[in-house]
């Protein structure tokens, strides 16, 4: 395939699944219902749909990947179930912008884990953003002081710190761990079923729910999986960011739910620094690329 054809093609495909994961916060919304019953049926359908799509790519195919492979895909696989639960309980103890905005730092604590952990040191600009950043967090959080969110923002904070440890495993792990982020939710949908036995079944509009994890997470995760098969991981980066721009519209649009104060102006800085840092990273992975090629002309 031509490289302008296969940028493309990760363009459009990342596009679709950073689009699709902006529905996510409202369908668990419109669902109304107590927050382990929705973590039971976004966890189930997510896993069922998992297993479906896996086993039809079997069919077809010799070379489906492993679910989980070995034993970094199993503490993978863990830590993508705990962040589910946090996630989930973020939505249910914080507002949306918060808790997006807050997510937004995902990439920033995987540049801080593969500094740590695969001696890959960020750039003084990586760093300097890193800061930028947590100034963003701390105004959002210090503005839930005294509003009852803040346990929902540390929330987000567990389930940012989550996702970035299970991205860093599977970078240094070098396996395919395509589907392993859907097998995880095995853990939640365990503990979602053990405490709707204790609280009852509770949920007014179950189909929005159901929908939400047999439809949207499994498209959303396997155009954004594919995306860096195509194009570069800062500008995969760029449409994670679609969530932390459109979720809280649509959240506003609907519920009327407004933002705060601090939380608009946490919630600036995280995305300008974000957006700024991804700019940067495009220009000079294209400028270090243009220079190899000058360098070592074919």
């Amino acid at each position: 395939m031509p490289s302008h054809n296969a940028h493309t093609k990760g363009l459009l495909l990342t596009a679709i699944g950073g689009l699709t994961l902006t529905v996510d916060i409202p369908l668990i919304r419109l669902a109304q219902g107590e927050a382990w019953t929705i973590l039971l049926l976004r966890t189930g359908t997510t896993f069922v749909a998992g297993l479906i799509m896996w086993a039809v790519w079997r069919s077809l195919s010799n070379r489906a990947p492993q679910l989980i492979p070995g034993r970094s895909g199993f503490v993978v696989a863990v830590l993508y179930g705990l962040g589910s639960i946090a996630f989930v309980t973020g939505v249910y103890n914080t507002s949306t912008a918060n808790l997006v905005f807050i997510l937004a730092f995902t990439t920033m604590f995987s540049a801080l884990l593969s500094w740590l952990f695969l001696d890959e040191r960020p750039r003084p600009l990586t760093l300097g953003a890193m800061a930028l950043m947590l100034v963003g967090i701390v105004i959002i959080v210090g503005g839930s002081v005294g509003s009852g969110h803040v346990f929902g923002d540390f929330m987000a904070l567990c389930a940012s710190l989550l996702i970035a440890s299970a991205i860093t495993i599977s970078r240094a792990s070098g396996k395919d761990m395509g589907f392993t982020a859907l097998i995880g939710v095995i853990l939640p949908f365990a503990l979602a079923v053990f405490m709707v036995s204790k609280v009852g079944f509770q949920v007014h509009a179950p189909w929005w729910i159901i929908f939400n994890g047999a439809v949207i997470m499994p498209i959303s995760f396997f155009c954004l999986a594919n995306g860096p098969k195509y194009i570069s991981g800062p500008e995969v980066a760029m449409f994670y960011l679609l969530e932390t721009v459109l979720a809280p519209v649509w959240v506003w649009l609907i519920f009327s739910e407004t933002p705060t104060r601090n939380s608009l102006i946490g919630g600036s800085i995280l995305i300008v620094t974000l957006v700024a840092h991804s700019l940067w990273q495009l220009h000079d992975g294209r400028k270090r690329r243009a220079t190899l090629a000058v360098s070592h002309p074919a």
